[in-house]
């Protein structure tokens, strides 16, 4: 999304490197595309483990793409925020073109070159398009709060943090005041009680403490 902010720090470089570890042997024993969904709740880090473990794994010599769910909502941010607040029960995954995503991810494993994405500008309130070429890649990340929902993911992951753990991280990467409202309080509940509900559908845990296992 055009206008969001990602600052990787050490935590976040700890956790992609756990992760590469467990995926890694798996990576080189396979001649095909590969992918991953990364999910979590609000300000968990989805974004910044997502690029984390893209480095990571380039330095293995798997070239990596990432998808962002951000780029996939129905309307743009703050068209968005004014559709939650007329009727709260918009909140959840019906927001998000989640089924064009998973498309775009079987076309990655189907061995297609390219898709026309969507592209989110979160200035303009505006949702554009962009060519995503994937050349020689073998990797694609799709990172996003509903991606555990996907079908076309070869490993998921959750990020086992919730929006009470992550609200320094949230006051640090919000756009505007408006972020941290009364009312964001009430969409984050709503979102606990379906996020959470996804860990169980992971296959890697990145835990509060940024380690990593893998879910029993």
């Amino acid at each position: 999304m055009q206008g969001d902010s990602i600052v990787i720090e050490e935590h976040h470089r700890k956790s992609a490197q756990g992760v590469c570890e467990l995926i890694l042997s798996e990576l080189k024993s396979i001649n095909s595309r590969f992918t991953l969904t990364i999910a979590g709740e609000s300000g968990s880090g989805k974004s910044e483990i997502a690029t984390a473990l893209a480095e990571e794994l380039e330095t293995h010599g798997f070239s990596t793409v990432i998808f962002q769910q951000d780029d996939y909502f129905v309307h743009p941010p703050k068209t968005n925020d004014r559709t939650r607040r007329q009727d709260i029960s918009w909140v959840g995954p019906q927001e998000v073109r989640l089924n064009l995503l998973d498309e775009h991810l079987r076309s990655f494993i189907d061995g297609n070159q390219y898709v026309n994405k969507p592209l989110v500008n979160y200035v303009d309130d505006a949702i554009t398009e962009e060519l995503l070429e994937f050349n020689a890649t073998r990797v694609a990340i799709a990172e996003g709060t509903y991606t555990s929902l996907l079908g076309n993911a070869n490993r998921r992951i959750f990020i086992d943090r919730n929006y009470m753990d992550t609200k320094n991280h949230r006051e640090q990467r919000m756009r505007d005041s408006s972020e941290l409202d009364e009312f964001i309080d009430s969409v984050l509940t709503i979102e606990h009680g379906i996020i959470s509900t996804h860990k169980e559908k992971a296959d890697i845990i990145i835990n509060k403490d940024y380690s990593v296992s893998l879910n029993s």
